[in-house]
C-alpha cells in the first residue's frame, strides 16, 4: 500500500511549468492560470489498537492537518520539487482506537514571489499513516476532495506574496474539519500524473503556536482597536455573533497613524485589510495565511459581539541559551530586541521580513541565521537553509540569492559569503559530515566565480548577478562604483574583499576535509592591496581609480585581515569605521563592522558604536519592537518594521561566539 500524490480533478492533468532561469534571462509566466485555491482533503479511518502512530505528510503548496475536528499543524517549509520537505509527525497523542476523522486544508498560491515555489501548476497532496511501524492509511483515492468555496480574493498584496481574503462563515464548507460534517457531495481526489517529487524528511520542527492576548483595547458600538504590545507574526482567531450577512473589516499594522488608527496601508508596501462576513450563529475566525502586526481594527454593524481574541503568534521553537555578559543598560535592551525579533520572526524560513517578500535571502541568513543560532545554540534551522541554497545550485552554480521560491534573484555578494556560513556552522557544532555534504556546492560556486578573475586575479564585470554593497543604496556612503543592476564593466572594492573572504573559507573548509586549499588567498590578498591601496589617505579605496573611500571599503579589508598586519594601517581601518560609524553604512552591512571590530579586540568600540542613538537606539526611540530593516522609519521609502537581517549584536556581543 503506497501513497499517492493526490490533487482536486482540476490540477490532474496540468502539466507542471518549468520556472527557472537566470535572472537577467528572458522569461515570461503565462497568464490566465489558476491561483489562490483552496482544497480540502477529508478521510474517516478505524484505527486498532495501536502503542504509537506516525504521519508522513506534506502538500503543494502548504497544507493545515486537522484530526478529530482539532487542528494539529501546518507545513511544510517551502522547498524545491526536486528536494522537496515531508513532515513527520507523532500522531499518537491526537488519535484513538475506533473512529477518527482526518482533514486537511491544502493551499496553491499560483504567484511568482520569494515566498514558494509556485505558479508552476503543482498541486498535490501526501499522506503515509504507519501505526507501529506499519502503513495503515494512506493518501488514495478513497480521500474526498472539495475546493474551499468560504474564500474570496480581494487581491494581492506585498511583492505579490500574499492574497487579501474575504471569508463567508455563510458557507457550510466553514465546518469541513468536523467529525459530523457530511462531505458525501465532495468528489473523489485523483492522483496527480505530473507528480515528480523527490521527498526529503524536513530536517527542522514544525511552528509551535503561542496565545498572545491585547495589552490595551478601544472599543466604540462599531469598532473594536486592539493592541498586542509587540509586532509577531500569526494570526488574529476570535469569535463573533451577529446578523446573517453583518461584514467585518479587518485591519493589521505595525504602527499608528497620528489620530491613533492603526495604519493598514503599511509603509512596507503591505496593505493589511480583509473581510468576514458572519453567518448568524457564533462564528470562529483563524485565516489561513499569517502577518506581521501589532494592531488590529475591526470596523462592523452595531449588535456585534466578539469573544476568545487572541493573537496566534506562529514561530520556530525558542529557548534562549546565549549569554551576553555587558553591563551597558543601552546594549542590554538592544540585545533584548534582537531576542524579540528572532523568538518571533522565524518560522519555517529564515525570512528577509514576514510582511513584504516573505522570502529567505541568502545575505539575510548570514546575520539572521548565525543569530538565531547563537541565541538558541539550535543549528538545525541554519543548516536547513544552508541545504536549501544549495538546492539553487541546479539552478545557477553561483546560487540564487533566494533560495525555495519561484521568484530568481541573483546577488555576487551574498554567494561570496556561502563558505562562510558553513565554516561558522562548523565552529558551532563540529559537524564535519554537513561539511562534506555541503562541500560541493562550495566548488561549484567557486568554479563560477573563477570565470570573472581578471589577469590580476580579481573579479571584474559579474554581471550575471546584483553587485549589491549595502542596502538601502542611500547608506553606501557614496560609494564611487555605480551598481545598477546588472552592474557595469570593472571591478571594486566590496566585491573583492568578499571574494577573499570567500577563499579564505574556501581553504578552511578544503583543509577540514583534508583536501588541498586554494592556494589563491594570499595572491589575491596581493593583488587587492596593489589595486585598492591609496598612499595619499593610507585606506583602501572604493575602485582603483582611488577618488574615493567609503566606509565598506575599510570594514571588509579589517574583517578579513587584508594588510593588517601592517598595524598603522590596521589602526586607520579602526579609526575610519570609528569616525564614520554605523548610521553611515546599513543595518546589514553594520554586521561586519561590528564582527571586524570584535576580531580586532576592539569589543570597547563594537559596544560603542552599536548604542550610538542613530542606529538601534533609534529604532527604539520610534517605538520598535522588532528590529528595523533600516535605522529609522523614514530611511527608505519602504522600510519594513520588522526585518530580522538587523540582529548583528546578538551575534558579535555573544560569550564565546565566532563572529564570522
Amino acid at each position: 500500500m503506497k501513497p499517492s500524490f493526490l490533487c482536486h480533478p482540476q490540477f490532474q492533468d496540468l502539466s507542471p511549468i518549468h520556472l527557472y532561469h537566470k535572472e537577467h534571462s528572458p522569461y515570461t509566466h503565462p497568464k490566465g492560470l489558476p491561483q489562490n485555491q483552496h482544497y480540502l482533503f477529508r478521510r474517516k479511518a478505524t484505527l486498532p489498537p495501536f502503542e504509537k502512530a506516525t504521519l508522513h505528510i506534506t502538500a503543494d503548496d502548504h497544507y493545515k492537518l486537522y484530526i478529530n475536528g482539532a487542528f494539529v499543524c501546518e507545513g511544510p517549509a517551502p522547498s524545491y520539487p526536486h528536494a522537496y520537505y515531508y513532515n513527520e509527525l507523532d500522531l499518537t497523542p491526537y488519535l484513538h482506537e475506533g473512529e477518527n476523522t482526518f482533514a486537511v486544508h491544502t493551499y496553491y498560491q499560483g504567484l511568482i514571489n520569494r515566498l514558494w515555489v509556485s505558479g508552476d501548476l503543482r498541486s498535490s497532496f501526501y499522506f503515509d499513516l504507519a501505526l507501529d511501524g506499519k502503513t495503515f492509511l494512506v493518501s488514495d483515492n478513497a480521500w474526498r476532495v472539495a475546493e474551499h468555496t468560504a474564500y474570496r480574493t480581494l487581491g494581492v498584496t506585498g511583492y505579490d506574496t500574499a492574497f487579501l481574503e474575504s471569508f463567508d462563515s455563510r458557507d457550510p464548507i466553514c465546518h469541513f474539519a468536523s467529525t459530523d460534517y457530511d462531505d458525501s457531495a465532495w468528489l473523489f481526489a485523483t492522483p496527480y500524473r505530473h507528480a515528480d517529487y523527490c521527498l526529503v524528511k524536513q530536517p527542522t520542527k514544525t511552528p509551535v503556536y503561542e496565545s498572545l492576548t491585547p495589552v490595551s483595547t478601544s472599543k466604540t458600538p462599531t469598532s473594536l482597536k486592539l493592541d498586542f504590545g509587540r509586532e509577531a507574526v500569526g494570526r488574529l482567531t476570535l469569535t463573533a455573533k451577529g446578523k446573517r450577512g453583518d461584514r467585518i473589516i479587518l485591519r493589521f499594522a505595525e504602527e499608528l497613524n497620528d489620530d491613533g488608527s492603526p495604519r493598514y496601508n503599511l509603509r512596507c508596501n503591505c496593505h493589511y485589510e480583509e473581510e468576514w462576513i458572519l453567518s448568524g450563529n457564533t462564528d470562529s475566525l483563524s485565516p489561513y495565511d499569517t502577518k506581521a502586526f501589532r494592531y488590529a481594527e475591526l470596523l462592523f454593524p452595531e449588535g456585534v459581539s466578539f469573544d476568545e481574541i487572541c493573537f496566534v503568534a506562529c514561530h520556530y521553537p525558542f529557548r534562549k541559551k546565549a549569554v551576553y555578559e555587558t553591563k551597558n543598560k543601552d546594549l542590554q535592551k538592544i540585545l533584548a530586541l534582537c531576542e524579540n525579533t528572532l523568538r518571533y520572526g522565524v518560522g519555517d524560513n529564515f525570512v528577509d521580513c514576514p510582511t513584504r517578500e516573505k522570502g529567505q535571502y541568502l545575505g539575510d541568513l548570514a546575520v539572521t541565521g548565525r543569530a538565531h543560532a547563537t541565541l538558541t545554540g539550535d543549528t538545525a534551522p541554519f543548516k536547513k537553509a544552508i541545504l536549501d541554497f544549495c538546492h539553487t545550485a541546479p539552478i545557477c552554480k553561483g546560487l540564487l540569492a533566494v533560495s525555495t521560491a519561484s521568484f530568481m534573484q541573483e546577488i555576487a555578494d551574498y554567494s561570496l559569503q556561502f563558505p562562510a556560513l558553513i565554516a561558522w556552522i562548523y565552529a558551532m557544532d563540529g559537524d564535519l559530515d554537513f561539511v562534506k555534504r555541503t562541500l560541493p556546492a562550495v566548488k561549484g560556486v567557486f568554479d563560477y566565480f573563477a570565470a570573472y578573475r581578471d589577469e590580476n586575479g580579481l573579479l571584474s564585470g559579474v554581471k550575471e548577478k546584483w553587485n549589491l554593497v549595502d542596502w538601502p543604496d542611500s547608506a553606501r556612503d557614496g560609494y564611487a562604483f555605480p551598481l545598477p543592476n546588472p552592474v557595469g564593466e570593472g571591478l571594486h572594492n566590496v566585491l573583492n574583499a568578499f571574494y577573499i573572504g570567500f577563499l579564505a573559507a574556501c581553504d578552511e573548509l578544503l583543509t577540514l576535509v583534508g583536501e588541498a586549499p586554494t592556494g589563491l588567498t594570499e595572491k589575491t590578498k596581493d593583488a587587492f592591496i596593489k589595486t585598492f591601496y591609496d598612499e595619499t589617505t593610507g585606506l583602501f579605496s572604493d575602485t582603483p581609480e582611488k577618488t574615493h573611500t567609503a566606509v565598506h571599503s575599510a570594514v571588509l579589508p579589517l574583517l578579513f585581515e587584508i594588510g593588517t598586519e601592517d598595524s598603522a594601517l590596521k589602526e586607520r581601518l579602526i579609526e575610519r569605521i570609528a569616525a564614520k560609524g554605523l548610521s553611515s553604512m546599513g543595518v546589514y552591512f553594520a554586521y561586519f563592522a561590528l564582527a571586524a571590530l570584535v576580531k580586532a579586540d576592539r569589543l570597547d568600540l563594537a559596544e560603542g558604536l552599536a548604542t550610538d542613538p542613530a542606529c538601534w537606539m533609534n529604532m527604539l526611540k520610534e517605538g520598535a519592537t522588532t528590529t528595523f530593516e533600516a535605522w529609522g522609519k523614514e530611511q527608505k521609502w519602504n522600510t519594513s518594521l520588522f526585518h530580522p537581517w538587523a540582529t548583528a549584536p546578538a551575534v558579535v556581543f555573544a560569550k564565546g561566539v565566532r563572529v564570522y
